[in-house]
């Protein structure tokens, strides 16, 4: 069948490109042949507007363009139809431009335009064809924004990198227990460190001999001869900021501790957080596996499912491409039989001509005949009357007797008597009805005569 069709439209429409049968698909994938085939056949006003750009934009205005003109010549087109076509699925061009082919050889047998086929379509067709090729257009955008805004979701994910195998996973986490042990062991040896030197300050202060009141008095006195006031609070002020620094600096290790503990237990808190996230994507790298092999299975029982598909129309285009030849052979036989039975007419019908041109020609002939036999019998009536009138009268014929026979002759009628009209029957016979005529016709010529005489008088 595509052979037929690739020879149809190469040699008698005659398209800008050639089409061939391996590449029939890919040549009618954006509709541009379609719409140039039918504007050939003065189908498709807007053809101007057409593209030839591969597209999917494109594509989508030539279809929603030529599903108009599909459904007025009554070919079985929509969205389906559209994107097997668009894909370049196997046979659905194949089958469309035959349905449009058997269309247009029909619309070129009966002479319609296609102003005319939209005329005769009615009013409620038209408007729902118009209906659903503006629903088809606006599908094909709304799931063309859909694609485009699930490619924009594609993108926007995140891959998370597949897990690392089970002995990695084991180092990591025994190098993270490791790491917390050490960190552990470092903040349990400085608290004791800090508890010892809180111990040996203890035992520094209670070490320290206590003084008796005379002596710590003497002290005093001894200090205050030896000192001057200035001293003595400038020492206090030393002793206050000693005592400032060692507050700051235990503040500054209780600080450290409390830090050291933090980041333990958020260290601890991350380590959990961990082995949660792993234990997911384990889980989570086994549901893959599942899907996977699901798939796999998938793709096998599709992969199937094709290569039946692929035999099934390939038996289907060998029974259309019988049924196509069958038509053909068909339609060749019922031209040949319509040519002979023309032919047959047309001698029937010369046959019949030449009889009847044959029998008008006789016809004539005999009427012919019939009138100067007339004419003849006439002038032979009169002469004899005449030559009759003379013999018995050897006179000159009166002009009176002699217009009479005149008005007989010109009106061919017989000058003499056929039969009597004394004592008419009931029903007349012909020569009497003569007679009658000859009698009304000489009494109206008398009439004429008097009252052209009493106008002249």
């Amino acid at each position: 069948m595509s052979e037929i069709l690739c020879e149809w439209l190469n040699q008698e429409v005659k398209t800008s490109q050639t089409v061939s049968p391996k590449s029939f698909a890919k040549a009618f994938s954006s509709g541009y042949l379609i719409g140039e085939v039918l504007h050939k056949f003065e189908l498709q006003d807007d053809f101007s507007e057409f593209s030839q750009s591969n597209v999917s934009s494109a594509k989508l205005n030539n279809f929603s363009r030529l599903e108009p003109t599909l459904h007025l010549l009554g070919v079985q087109f929509d969205q389906k139809v559209a994107s097997n076509i668009i894909t370049e699925k196997p046979g659905a061009a194949t089958k469309l431009l035959y349905q449009l082919y058997t269309t247009l050889q029909k619309k070129k047998k009966s002479g319609l335009t296609g102003a005319e086929m939209q005329t005769m379509q009615p009013l409620i067709t038209m408007r729902l064809q118009n209906i659903k090729s503006e629903a088809f257009r606006d599908q094909r955008l709304s799931r063309r924004r859909q694609n485009e805004i699930m490619a924009k979701i594609q993108a926007a994910i995140i891959q998370i990198p597949k897990p690392t195998s089970n002995r990695t996973l084991k180092a990591i986490e025994a190098q993270k227990m490791m790491k917390k042990k050490r960190e552990a062991e470092d903040v349990a040896n400085e608290i004791k460190e800090f508890e010892a030197l809180l111990k040996k300050d203890l035992q520094a202060k209670e070490s320290t001999p206590k003084p008796s009141l005379d002596s710590a008095a003497q002290t005093t006195a001894d200090l205050l001869s030896t000192y001057s006031d200035d001293d003595y609070i400038k020492k206090i002020q030393k002793r206050l900021k000693e005592d400032a620094f060692a507050r700051e600096q235990r503040e500054k290790r209780r600080r450290r501790l409390l830090m050291d503990q933090l980041i333990a237990h958020e260290a601890q808190e991350e380590a959990y957080r961990e082995e949660q996230l792993i234990n997911r994507l384990m889980r989570q790298s086994q549901q893959e596996r599942r899907i996977a092999v699901q798939l796999m299975h998938v793709r096998h029982e599709k992969e199937v499912l094709w290569q039946n598909r692929i035999f099934r129309e390939k038996q289907y285009e060998e029974r259309r491409l019988k049924d196509f030849q069958d038509a053909l052979d068909r339609e060749a036989a019922l031209a040949r039989q319509a040519k002979h039975e023309f032919e047959e007419q047309a001698i029937r019908e010369r046959e019949i001509h030449e009889q009847i041109a044959v029998e008008r020609a006789q016809a004539l002939y005999q009427k012919h005949y019939l009138a100067c036999t007339e004419i003849l019998d006439q002038i032979l009536d009169l002469s004899t009357k005449v030559a009759e009138y003379r013999l018995l009268t050897n006179n000159l014929i009166p002009h009176k007797i002699m217009h009479d026979w005149k008005e007989l002759f010109f009106h061919g009628k017989p000058i003499y008597e056929q039969a009597s009209i004394k004592d008419l029957p009931a029903r007349p016979s012909a020569e009497q009805l003569t007679e009658m005529e000859k009698r009304d016709l000489l009494d109206n010529n008398d009439y004429e005569e008097y009252k052209v005489r009493t106008k002249m008088e």
